[in-house]
């Protein structure tokens, strides 16, 4: 970080799990934090102990998008850095989502991330830095049939993120997924829960299974998930650009 330069960062879904990790890496590494989400008491609760702020909203709604980041930047004077991340659709097979899922999920999942950093991107490259990281998953590189809406729509996020790479790469402002594999959140506990319930075996059981694919034998704290975005948010990671990093302990068979 430059001398006598605080960045700012608006941390979506910061009330719990990858996002308040990843909101206390970024505290801890000098940032100005803004956790941002739908329920005041639970951000209040993550922001006090943190010295970070917060901002009600709802993040996969596309028209609020001009409003945060409007707020962000006029109480702050700027807005840095991005972490999109928002909560992970409800599982389902291909053919078992609903037409009224497959919408909700396209503006968590697509449309709201897009309408943010339509408005954040111009704000950071006339700055001359930004850094926006959002949160995907595995699945966009090794699918999962349990879970379609979130294979299908974040592969479509990982697309749109590529191209918008490409818009302010000249201005100093980057734009990266990281690609979490299983991770101890209580959105792993759902889809074990789920995936028990299908298989007719107990939870324990179902979390053994998913254990055993893993080489590393263990899901990922937030924490290490979090290591990864704040890499990515910092000036070191100034020519790592459209990309995408998966962090999953060697889980994803493919090789690129």
């Amino acid at each position: 970080m430059e001398a006598n330069t605080t960045r700012v960062a608006l941390v979506g879904g910061g009330a719990g799990g990858i996002g308040a990790a990843t909101a206390a890496a970024l505290v801890e590494s000098g940032h100005r934090v803004v956790l941002a989400g739908r329920t005041e008491s639970t951000l209040k609760e993550t922001a006090a102990p943190l010295g970070a702020d917060y901002l009600v909203c709802d993040l996969a709604d596309p028209g609020e998008a001009t409003a945060v980041v409007g707020n962000v930047a006029g109480r702050f004077g700027s807005l840095d850095v991005l972490v999109v991340n928002a909560g992970g659709p409800s599982p389902g097979g291909i053919f078992d989502v609903p037409d009224a899922q497959w919408h909700r999920d396209l503006d968590l999942l697509l449309l709201g991330p897009l309408a943010l950093l339509r408005e954040a991107l111009p704000l950071m490259a006339r700055r001359g830095f930004g850094r926006a990281v959002v949160i995907t998953s595995t699945a966009v590189r090794q699918p999962q049939p349990g879970l379609a809406s979130s294979t299908v729509l974040r592969a479509a996020v990982t697309s749109a993120m590529k191209l918008a790479s490409r818009q302010f790469a000249a201005d100093g402002v980057t734009v990266n997924c990281v690609a979490p594999g299983a991770t101890l959140t209580p959105r792993r506990l759902e889809v074990l829960r789920r995936r028990a319930e299908a298989t007719g075996v107990d939870l324990d059981t179902a979390a053994a299974q998913d254990l055993a694919d893993i080489p590393a034998l263990r899901a990922a704290d937030p924490s290490e998930i979090a290591a990864a975005v704040t890499f990515l948010a910092s000036p070191h990671a100034s020519y790592v650009n459209g990309t995408v990093l998966t962090v999953d302990g060697g889980r994803t068979e493919t090789a690129v």
